[in-house]
């Protein structure tokens, strides 16, 4: 298998400290690792990611050096924590920022993202995961990326009540077998385009 590699990037809100969404983030990375990526991650609250459409939006702006890290990865992991229902608003900055790349182009025609994968990870103690994780399926593809089957992993708890993913003392079977099915997809369809791009459209 070609070496593979993954970028996540971690949209909780708090750039630092504990965070659920981090739990189970590398929990899909470690899963990946055995399929031979080797991975990232960025805690994007710990930037400046300003906002905007463009590549780079000026002085002070950390997207250009993450943007350069997500074009030399195979993988793209958006991890977000579940607020109001959507992603969380980071992740949506995110995506975005990411919105530059369609305009983008190779010197085969292609957007510079072809080729690439793209996933999700949510977490919560709410609904709204399916939403979060259709939200960033359709950034993603819109952006060039290219989403396998069963490329997310999420949990969410009851509602209105106060546990957390990270105080649980094991994934639920469900969320673990989820996860291994996400990695096992994410790297089979990273693997077939490394050794496959789309063909040039010019």
């Amino acid at each position: 298998m070609t070496d593979l590699t993954c970028l996540a990037l971690n949209c909780s809100l708090k750039p630092d400290g504990p965070s659920n969404t981090q739990i189970l983030l590398d929990q899909l990375l470690d899963q990946l690792s055995g399929h031979g990526v080797s991975s990232e991650t960025v805690r994007l609250a710990a930037h400046d990611v300003k906002p905007g459409v463009e590549a780079d939006m000026g002085d002070g702006d950390d997207w250009p050096s993450i943007r350069e890290r997500i074009l030399a990865a195979d993988i793209l992991l958006i991890a977000t924590p579940v607020w109001l229902g959507n992603p969380s608003s980071v992740a949506r900055r995110a995506l975005e920022r990411c919105d530059a790349f369609i305009a983008e182009t190779d010197d085969a025609g292609r957007m510079v993202t072809f080729g690439k994968v793209g996933g999700a990870v949510v977490t919560g103690n709410e609904d709204g995961a399916h939403n979060c994780i259709a939200q960033i399926y359709q950034g993603l593809s819109d952006c060039g990326f290219t989403i396998p089957q069963n490329a997310a992993t999420y949990w969410v708890g009851e509602a209105m009540q106060p546990v957390d993913y990270g105080e649980l003392e094991a994934p639920p079977e469900n969320v673990a077998s989820t996860t291994k099915l996400a990695a096992a997809s994410l790297a089979h369809v990273a693997s077939l385009l490394a050794a496959n791009p789309y063909p040039p459209l010019s």
